[in-house]
């Protein structure tokens, strides 16, 4: 049976950028309640008292600030190395019978160059390549009879590894994730290990972004 609690938690849940806020306690409760108040009665279909709704957000804020401020400071202060890389190109390409092959022969071009910056992912359609804008000709070169469906030059890649934790702290990601879209970044593709995640992001944001990254090692709980 649905519960005032139940919607109220199911209401804010929704809305992921509400959640954070009300777990920071930004958020005056008694006008969201009220704003709250005709979604909740048409969900349970009876009038609600805008006190129970504020009385089960004061709740929620309090399980929230536990479960997400507590448990996810700890991870990002103990954030490790923040590694950045510029001038990267992004290519995305059509999965076909030859990709993998061509793929092997770029990675034997690449594999004794230092210098060279080079990640790859592979989606269920697609596969995704970065690397350093100084070697996309080979990328070129090699995948020239592959069908691509994107190109991208000026971007730049910052590398966050983490403590080993994080894997089992839920909402790691997207704190970090909300953090960035609030300041506007536009974040191009995402890449990610156990530990480690790579953001590729625009060379005119990079430095935003950087910031963002570097402050979460300061979050207080």
């Amino acid at each position: 049976m649905k519960t005032i609690s139940s919607v109220v938690e199911n209401y804010i849940k929704s809305k992921p950028f509400l959640l954070n806020s009300l777990a920071q306690g930004i958020i005056n409760l008694t006008s969201l309640a009220r704003i709250m108040v005709p979604e909740l009665e048409k969900e349970l279909g009876k009038d609600i008292k805008q006190g129970a709704i504020v009385m089960s957000l004061k709740r929620l804020s309090e399980e929230l600030d536990f479960k997400i401020n507590r448990k996810i400071s700890k991870v990002l202060t103990n954030i490790g190395e923040i590694t950045v890389r510029s001038s990267l190109s992004d290519f995305a390409f059509v999965i076909s019978d030859t990709l993998l092959e061509n793929q092997g022969k770029l990675i034997s071009e690449i594999q004794n160059h230092k210098d060279v910056f080079y990640t790859s992912s592979r989606g269920v359609n697609e596969l995704n390549i970065i690397i350093s804008t100084s070697y996309s000709h080979l990328v070129e070169n090699f995948f020239n009879h592959e069908k691509s469906t994107l190109k991208l030059d000026n971007l730049s890649s910052i590398t966050v590894k983490l403590p080993q934790d994080n894997i089992s702290v839920p909402g790691v990601y997207y704190f970090i994730f909300q953090k960035l879209a609030w300041e506007g970044i536009v974040i191009h593709e995402v890449i990610s290990t156990t530990n480690e995640f790579t953001i590729v992001v625009s060379d005119d944001q990079i430095d935003i972004a950087f910031k963002v990254i570097k402050s979460l090692k300061t979050i207080q709980e």
